[in-house]
C-alpha cells in the first residue's frame, strides 16, 4: 500500500465514525446498555470476517496472539465504548468529541506509569494546553447540567487510551483482533448488566435496527479502514489525520438537526485541538530527524 492511499483511508475511516453522534441521535428510547449490546453485535460479524481473512482463515489463532495485553485492551474498549454512547446522548455532539481527543495524552500518561516510556518535552505543554481546553468546557458542563456526559467522555478517552497503551505493552501488531474482542466483551458487559437491572434486552425494532447499523457499518467499517491505513502512516500523523472525525461530527448534527454549542464549547474544544495538533506535529518532526529511536 502507498502512501497516499492510507492517508485516504485513515480519513475515510475519521469521516465515517464522525457519523457516529447522527446516528445515535436517531435512538428513540434504548439506554445505554441496549445500544452497546446490539452496536456490539452489529460490529462483530464485519470484524471476525476482516480477522478470518487476514489470518488465512485461522481467526482464533490471531487472537490468541494478542495475548493478555490484547485482553486488557478488549476491556479498555468497553468503557471507550460505552462512555461514547453515554456522552452523546447527554451532551451536544462537539463537547463529546472535542474531549474524546484527550485519549493521546491519557495514553502518554499511562504508558509513563505502567511501561516506563519517556515522556518528551512537548508532549507534557501539550498536555498543560489540553488541560486547560478540557477544563474550560467542563466547567460549562456544571452550567448546562452536562457535567455527567463530560465526564463519561472523559472516561472514554481514557478508556482509548488504555488500549493503545496495551497494544505498546503487547506489541501487538494487528489491532483488529483487539477490537473484535472489546466488542464481544461489550455485549457481555452490556447483557450482564442489563441483567442486573432488570431491564429488558430488546428495546424497539427501530433501536435495534439502529444500534446494528452503528455497529456494523459506521464502527466495524471506519476500525477496518483504519487499520489498514495505519500500516504506512506514522502513529504522530495518525493523530492529526484523526481529527477529521472531531472536525466532522458537530458539522453533521448542525446541518441535518439544528444542535449547536456555545462559544466557550468551541472555545475550549479549539484549545485542545491545538493541543492535539502540536503534539503530533512535533512527534512527525521528531520521526523525521530519527529524534524517537532514542527514546527507550
Amino acid at each position: 500500500m502507498r502512501y497516499g492511499q492510507g492517508v485516504a483511508l485513515v480519513l475515510a475511516a475519521g469521516s465515517l465514525w464522525s457519523l457516529m453522534g447522527l446516528g445515535l441521535r436517531q435512538i428513540e428510547a434504548a439506554n445505554v446498555w441496549q445500544i452497546l449490546f446490539w452496536r456490539s453485535v452489529g460490529s462483530l460479524p464485519v470484524l471476525l470476517a476482516f480477522v478470518w481473512w487476514t489470518s488465512g482463515g485461522h481467526p482464533l489463532r490471531q487472537v490468541r496472539k494478542v495475548g493478555l495485553a490484547g485482553v486488557a485492551g478488549g476491556l479498555g474498549l468497553v468503557f471507550a465504548f460505552a462512555g461514547a454512547i453515554y456522552a452523546i446522548q447527554t451532551t451536544t455532539i462537539a463537547n463529546a468529541v472535542f474531549l474524546f481527543t484527550a485519549s493521546p495524552f491519557v495514553a502518554a500518561i499511562l504508558g509513563w506509569v505502567l511501561l516506563g516510556e519517556r515522556v518528551r518535552g512537548w508532549t507534557w505543554a501539550a498536555i498543560a494546553l489540553a488541560v486547560v481546553g478540557m477544563y474550560l468546557m467542563v466547567r460549562e458542563g456544571l452550567a448546562m447540567g452536562a457535567l455527567a456526559g463530560n465526564i463519561a467522555a472523559l472516561l472514554s478517552a481514557a478508556g482509548f487510551g488504555a488500549f493503545s497503551v496495551a497494544l505498546r505493552w503487547g506489541k501487538v501488531k494487528q489491532m483488529l483482533p483487539v477490537s473484535m474482542l472489546g466488542g464481544l466483551f461489550s455485549a457481555m458487559v452490556a447483557a450482564a448488566v442489563l441483567a442486573f437491572q432488570g431491564s429488558s434486552l430488546v428495546p424497539s425494532g427501530w433501536d435495534i435496527g439502529i444500534s446494528l447499523g452503528i455497529g456494523a457499518l459506521i464502527l466495524a467499517l471506519g476500525m477496518v479502514m483504519y487499520t489498514l491505513g495505519s500500516r504506512v502512516i506514522p502513529a504522530a500523523e495518525l493523530t492529526l489525520l484523526s481529527l477529521i472525525e472531531v472536525l466532522l461530527a458537530p458539522l453533521w448534527v448542525f446541518l441535518f438537526l439544528g444542535e449547536t454549542a456555545s462559544p466557550a464549547t468551541f472555545f475550549g474544544g479549539g484549545v485542545l485541538l491545538a493541543a492535539v495538533a502540536l503534539n503530533a506535529v512535533m512527534g512527525t518532526r521528531a520521526q523525521r530527524t530519527g529524534g524517537l529511536a532514542k527514546a527507550p
